[in-house]
């Protein structure tokens, strides 16, 4: 079965928690983990990811922290999974890279296994980190403890 990680999962959180931020402003690490209710250290890992990817940026200073490098409306759940958690496989044998398939061009479940792949990715592919961010209404989510 496929599954998404506790890391994936938090790192959709992070980035709903920054795209939350009025005006894009940044946002404390340890402000996002009080909010969140997870632990600092393991989003210092999560946030590592995501800065490698360039999703977020770190901005220094007194009122420093972490935001957004693009507007939530220009990223997808889709690349943010991507980038903690890698390409999302149903089966391990789709990872051809790591794991090659000796019966690849003979095997008859594989159209299905890269099928269900497809489904996944053009579904997490159509839902906007801006889609996560907003309420019902259509207005941004707020945090006031942040």
């Amino acid at each position: 079965m496929m599954k998404v990680s506790t890391k994936g999962r938090y790192a959709l959180r992070v980035m709903v928690a920054l795209a939350s931020q009025p005006d894009a402003r940044p946002i404390s690490l340890r402000a996002v983990a009080e909010q969140q209710h997870l632990t600092l250290k393991y989003l210092e890992s999560i946030i590592a990811l995501l800065l490698r990817e360039q999703l977020v940026v770190s901005v220094r200073g007194k009122t420093g922290g972490y935001r957004l490098s693009r507007p939530p409306s220009r990223y997808t759940v889709y690349e943010i999974l991507q980038a903690t958690e890698g390409e999302l496989e149903p089966v391990r044998c789709l990872n051809e890279k790591e794991f090659p398939c000796p019966m690849e061009k003979y095997c008859p479940t594989q159209p299905v296994w890269r099928g269900l792949q497809r489904v996944v990715r053009d579904y997490l592919s159509s839902i906007s980190l801006a889609d996560l961010a907003r309420t019902p209404d259509g207005e941004f989510t707020f945090c006031d403890g942040i």
